[in-house]
């Protein structure tokens, strides 16, 4: 089970066909399923019907407490997940493991990266925003969007408290202290008021499709990056990609950390031969290769550091690698799924109609404090 973009579904269908080849005997056949569900549907359920599993990394703590898929110790040699490791995008590799066990491989990776249209600023002989300010000013004249569906919402959250120097929900009292929860919320509310009401039901693949089959939207400032529109010909127009913009003393946005990871399920009757095709995909040599040809956005660093990868996608894999080496990594405890499907869409209502920051904050630390006593034994 994947989900159903050109980037997760491709490449996945691509391998495993050129897979087959090489094994004759073996079949393996992808399903696919919305992006939402991809980051909502419980693992539990697909682990039962799925060999093998294209994940979320906030899922890695449920999958380890609670062994619906397989710690790739078991079945991956040590000095294979040890290049894992050395060569993971920022920390894609890492965010896959969980109480000591790796349950995925980090097959794909991304975070928000700022994205223009590059043509229409040149046309206008305008400059790309690279400050908050200018980000504002533009949003101001109506060429910004922004993906605020409560997902992207949340995580653009999580986004402006690490910047200011606060990750969340390192303590057990509250998602983030009063006084930086608080400024993080009032500057993504300054900027929405200038969004488009359809930002407010976009995901980045709307983002991008926007931005690419129209004129209206000229630049986002922090949407999960897609490389497959940097490529000529996926479009009607392409887009540049860039790193994010500066937040006065405290630099560039530190984004928050996606990208997806390839699991094994505790189920399956074919835990090697899973594996074994894994550890195909995950290969320095397909990484950069076959996979990226096949419109796939890799994981491993020697598909971003490629002179012939960044050919093909307009410098995408170069431009946004210091936006994914100093990306945050969101919080992965068993319960955070909890906290995760319920937190966005308060702040999403509260950027397209104002409010009472406060009182959002402490209903934010209500659910977080909900979500440690959320266990995969369902305590």
């Amino acid at each position: 089970m994947t989900w159903n973009h050109t980037r997760g579904v491709l490449p996945m269908v691509a391998t495993a066909q050129r897979f087959e080849e090489l094994h004759p005997n073996v079949r393996i056949t992808w399903e696919k399923r919305s992006l939402q569900a991809f980051a909502d549907e419980p693992i539990d359920a697909l682990a039962a019907r799925f060999d093998l599993l294209v994940i979320d990394h906030p899922w890695a703590g449920f999958a380890a407490r609670s062994g619906v898929i397989v710690p790739l110790e078991e079945w991956l040699p040590a000095e294979f997940l040890a290049d894992q490791e050395r060569q993971s995008v920022g920390r894609s590799h890492e965010s896959y493991r969980s109480d000591g066990k790796q349950v995925a491989l980090a097959i794909d990776a991304a975070t928000p990266v700022a994205s223009a249209r590059g043509d229409l600023f040149a046309a206008a002989g305008l400059e790309v925003p690279d400050s908050w300010a200018a980000l504002v000013a533009l949003a101001a004249h109506g060429r910004v969007a922004v993906p605020s569906i409560p997902q992207d919402t949340l995580m653009n959250f999580y986004m402006l408290c690490s910047t200011l120097g606060e990750d969340v929900c390192t303590t057990p009292d509250e998602v983030v202290t009063a006084d930086t929860g608080l400024e993080a919320l009032r500057m993504l509310r300054e900027l929405s008021t200038h969004l488009a009401p359809w930002c407010f039901d976009a995901n980045p693949i709307r983002v991008y499709e926007q931005m690419t089959q129209t004129d209206d939207a000229w630049y986002c400032p922090f949407a999960y990056g897609y490389a497959n529109y940097a490529r000529v010909g996926y479009a009607r127009r392409i887009l540049t990609f860039m790193d994010t913009v500066r937040l006065g003393d405290h630099g560039r946005l530190r984004t928050t950390l996606g990208g997806t990871g390839l699991a094994i399920s505790a189920s399956s009757p074919h835990k090697a031969l899973a594996a074994e095709y894994a550890r195909y995909v995950a290969s320095p040599e397909m990484q950069a290769g076959y996979y990226v040809d096949m419109g796939g956005q890799p994981g491993h660093r020697t598909a971003w550091v490629s002179d012939r990868v960044n050919e093909l996608t307009a410098g995408y894999f170069a431009n946004t690698l210091p936006t994914l080496e100093r990306a945050y990594l969101r919080p992965r405890y068993d319960g955070h799924m909890y906290f995760q499907d319920r937190a966005g869409a308060p702040i999403r209502e509260y950027l397209m109609h104002g409010g009472d920051e406060a009182q959002l904050l402490r209903e934010l630390n209500e659910l977080y404090r909900a979500s440690l006593a959320v266990t995969s034994a369902g305590a």
